[in-house]
């Protein structure tokens, strides 16, 4: 009996050795899964308590927790408000992870909690909010003022039409806004992230980029880095149209190369460049987040100054568009997150997809190129229509069960992001219809029935 009691006991020290050993290991060298949960974490809260105004433990729970891995649970986090920092751990002390916010830019992640990029002292000047429409009782968008719809809103009633989780939608036709509609706890003053519709902003500032002379689509030998190899051959044309033949693993549900990119290194584009060729340039499509960070490097790149590169897109697209809420995020190393990081309210991302509909024109001002904008309903080489040249979706070609099937105009074409983003733009119906919300793929909602009833209607 003693001998049994005695193995008994030398067991029971053994399990909490090893349990102190794995808390020490996982403490000390945390794996990637771990620290990209982290990572996400407070990102997402320090965005959205500093953007958008939210409660921490409010986004911690909706945005983080419920849609997310079942680790996330075990998530903590902190935010010192008069820092501007938000940490966030498992457990409250296992694989911790930082987020700072910088004023006009938004949060950013740092590296092992280092002391962020130094900014240029005029760039958080340049880059403060556009000022409020003068006139807020002139109507949307010159004000603010909005007549909506009756029969639009008997459609932006219907769940199944708006989908699972969401947050905002308006509707816009011929310039007005006709209808709109919001989830509970949210509302039209609040910023909204556009995930991967922030690509078509990015997209949208190389236009201006390529009007002024600073780039050319045939533009080659991109990256110093690239030299002596086929990666040199690509060109700014095979990026916006996701033809560049990068290797990049696009998959949310683990430790890959967008997740790697977005939660783990401070340098997004320098990470997307070092990848090497999957295929030869222009032979097939490939979605890649990473394309996006190399655009939003090479275009910064181009200015000799980083304050004005850090002030353009205000200056070029957000204060001529009235977007006083939009602001494009930084990584550590002060490029734009061109990728995914894009917050602005519902209507401003309606402004956004009312100049693509008015073909770069906005109360009788050119702000985009035509022709690039034109692009964005052009169908790449290597996508069977599913991709543009100008990073936005094309509707007409989708397929699979499920899948919405009926006709749609030719120029129809989409801005889409993760977890149910939206802005479909439809020029030769003078329509645009923003869709936000927090609604993860596996719920299989796509705004294309929405469109869809709403093209009938109008």
């Amino acid at each position: 009996m003693r001998l049994v009691l005695r193995l008994v006991r030398f067991f029971l020290v053994f399990v909490v050795l090893v349990l102190i050993a794995c808390l020490v290991w996982l403490y000390v060298a945390p794996p990637a899964l771990l620290r990209v949960g982290s990572g996400y974490a407070a990102k997402i809260v320090c965005s959205n308590v500093f953007l958008a105004g939210r409660e921490s433990a409010e986004v911690l729970s909706e945005d983080v927790q419920a849609p997310g891995h079942p680790l996330l649970r075990l998530m903590r986090v902190a935010v010192d408000r008069d820092a501007g920092r938000v940490h966030a751990a498992i457990l409250g002390a296992i694989a911790p992870a930082t987020a700072v916010y910088r004023e006009g830019f938004g949060c950013a992640l740092l590296a092992d909690g280092k002391t962020p990029a130094r900014l240029p002292t005029a760039a958080a000047s340049a880059e403060a909010p556009a000022k409020a429409p003068v006139d807020t009782k002139a109507l949307w968008p010159e004000g603010e003022t909005v007549v909506t719809r009756p029969d639009i809103g008997d459609i932006l009633s219907r769940d199944d039409l708006t989908g699972p989780g969401l947050r905002a939608v308006v509707v816009v036709k011929d310039g007005r806004i006709v209808g709109e509609r919001y989830g509970q706890g949210f509302d039209g003053r609040m910023p909204l992230l556009g995930w991967s519709m922030t690509k078509s902003v990015n997209a949208a500032l190389v236009a201006t980029m390529i009007r002024d002379g600073r780039m050319t689509l045939a533009d080659k030998g991109l990256f110093g880095a690239w030299k002596g190899d086929e990666r040199a051959d690509i060109t700014l044309a095979q990026l916006l149209a996701m033809e560049s033949g990068l290797a990049f693993n696009e998959d949310y549900g683990a430790v890959a190369d967008v997740t790697r990119m977005l939660f783990l290194e401070p340098d997004m584009a320098g990470f997307a460049a070092s990848l090497p060729l999957a295929r030869t340039p222009g032979t097939g499509f490939h979605y890649s987040s990473g394309t996006a960070m190399l655009l939003s490097r090479l275009w910064m790149d181009r200015f000799t100054e980083k304050a004005e590169a850090l002030a353009y897109p205000r200056k070029a697209l957000f204060e001529p568009l009235g977007m006083a809420s939009a602001v494009m995020e930084l990584d550590e190393t002060g490029t734009f997150a061109g990728s995914s990081y894009m917050y602005a309210t519902a209507r401003d991302w309606a402004r956004f997809g009312l100049v693509l509909a008015k073909r770069g024109e906005w109360q009788g001002r050119s702000i985009l190129p035509p022709h690039l904008v034109a692009d964005m309903s052009q169908e790449n080489a290597t996508s069977g229509g599913r991709y543009s040249r100008m990073q936005t979706w094309l509707a007409r070609q989708r397929t699979g069960e499920g899948a919405f099937r009926a006709v749609v105009p030719q120029d129809q074409f989409a801005l889409e992001g993760h977890d149910g983003q939206s802005v479909t733009v439809i020029p030769s119906k003078g329509l645009v219809v923003v869709r936000l919300g927090l609604t993860p793929a596996a719920k299989g909602y796509r705004s294309d029935a929405l469109v869809a009833a709403l093209l009938k209607a109008l």
